[in-house]
């Protein structure tokens, strides 16, 4: 078992960054390893042992932690809520899409998902402690492929060859930061990510399930999401989501 989680991500970023993607991915980025100070602040400050249950994200978001390296890394929720921002230098990719430039913590788009995600657990916890004492965000894969338009493309829409390649090294993160973590439960935040836990962590005596993805490309997402993780989370014998653990 890995003596601290960062570890199981830099072996992760390292072993992501020598794959290759061909057409239609245009360009990839690897906020682990650009922007690996904030994001290693994120796991140092929250991520603990014996949470309840692991949230997991599907891959960063062009305007979340492709700016910040923090999972759902709206920049306004990084900076203010969970109080990151100053642990070092974001760098830059080594491929670069002009439309879009990774900016760091000077970005001023905002992650509509991750503004919805951290907005609810300001909502529901009051306090980062209060949060991460039952939960941790995590991503379950840590590239973020652009179209050569500009557009984001998800793992899922990867070409077979790619997929299992990459997949393959995701699930073997999940699975060493799930031993680290020992949680109850994996929650996928949205349905492909419920998928690739169950995948991987097969087995495994854990709890699985989903709340919505909080993205506003989901017309479910627009109708109320809040009330919908609530009612997701309690399902699963996670709620209330206002109490202390």
């Amino acid at each position: 078992m890995a003596k601290d989680l960062r570890a199981v991500y830099r072996a992760l970023s390292d072993e992501v960054e020598r794959l290759r993607f061909g057409p239609p991915v245009s360009c990839v980025y690897n906020p682990l390893r650009y922007a690996r100070a904030p994001h290693e602040a994120y796991l140092a400050r929250y991520a603990r042992p014996g949470v309840q249950a692991v949230l997991l994200g599907m891959n960063p978001g062009p305007f979340g932690m492709a700016q910040t390296g923090v999972p759902f890394g709206e920049v306004a929720a990084v900076t203010g809520w969970l109080g990151l921002g100053d642990e070092g230098p974001i760098a830059r990719p080594a491929r670069e899409h002009p439309k879009r430039p990774v900016q760091g913590f000077s970005c001023a788009r905002s992650e509509v998902s991750g503004r919805r995600l951290w907005g609810w657990a300001q909502s529901r916890f009051g306090t980062p402690a209060r949060f991460f004492r039952r939960f941790l965000v995590l991503n379950y894969c840590p590239l973020a492929f652009l179209l050569p338009s500009g557009a984001n493309l998800t793992p899922d829409k990867l070409g077979r060859a790619e997929r299992e390649r990459l997949f393959a090294a995701c699930d073997r993160a999940l699975a060493a930061a799930v031993a680290w973590l020992e949680p109850r439960a994996v929650v996928g935040v949205g349905a492909f990510a419920e998928g690739r836990a169950r995948a991987a962590l097969s087995g495994r005596e854990l709890a699985f399930g989903r709340i919505p993805h909080p993205s506003p490309a989901s017309p479910q997402a627009n109708r109320g999401w809040e009330a919908q993780a609530d009612a997701a989370l309690a399902a699963l014998g996670l709620g209330p989501q206002g109490a202390p653990p």
